[in-house]
């Protein structure tokens, strides 16, 4: 199932979009035998309150006001072990991360990310990597990795900027 990327700049109900994907990333740690500690699941659900991607540092702070330690390597940690396993993404353009909402499924999303609002969308980029995988093969380029990045106005801030 492809991410919805509308979502993120319309109006929904977000507590069951928030549960919906953390119940499969909790069904994906399960099925993978990996253990969402404490300080891991906090982590996905503050990445989960809102489409939108946090630096490490506005992590660390609200897991610092939740009583956990307030040590830049639980952040870190934290959001490296979501990162690896597909819970959650980093955003390059933000030096930021922001949760999975498919965790488990095969997707590759490309991220649209509101220069005003920083709000942010994963929508499915799976053209955008076929079309630039033709290109760099064209040219004799081989991909390792990519991470799909666009920058632009969500229909809120465009429209209050009309």
């Amino acid at each position: 199932m492809e991410p919805d990327a509308t979502l993120a700049f319309a109006s929904h109900d977000h507590a069951t979009c928030r549960e919906t994907a953390l119940a499969q990333a909790e069904a994906v740690a399960r099925a993978q035998g990996l253990r969402l500690t404490p300080v891991r699941r906090r982590t996905l659900e503050i990445l989960l309150e809102a489409h939108k991607a946090l630096g490490a540092y506005d992590v660390l702070d609200r897991l610092a006001e939740e009583g956990f330690a307030r040590q830049p390597p639980v952040a870190y940690r934290a959001l490296d072990f979501l990162v690896e396993h597909g819970l959650a993404h980093r955003i390059r353009r933000l030096n930021a991360f922001a949760a999975c909402l498919h965790p488990g499924e095969e997707h590759m999303p490309a991220f649209l990310i509101c220069a005003e609002c920083h709000a942010l969308a994963e929508a499915p980029g799976v053209a955008v990597a076929e079309a630039l995988q033709a290109a760099a093969a064209s040219v004799g380029f081989d991909i390792e990795r990519m991470n799909i990045e666009a920058v632009g106005l969500c229909p809120a801030c465009r429209d209050s900027a009309a």
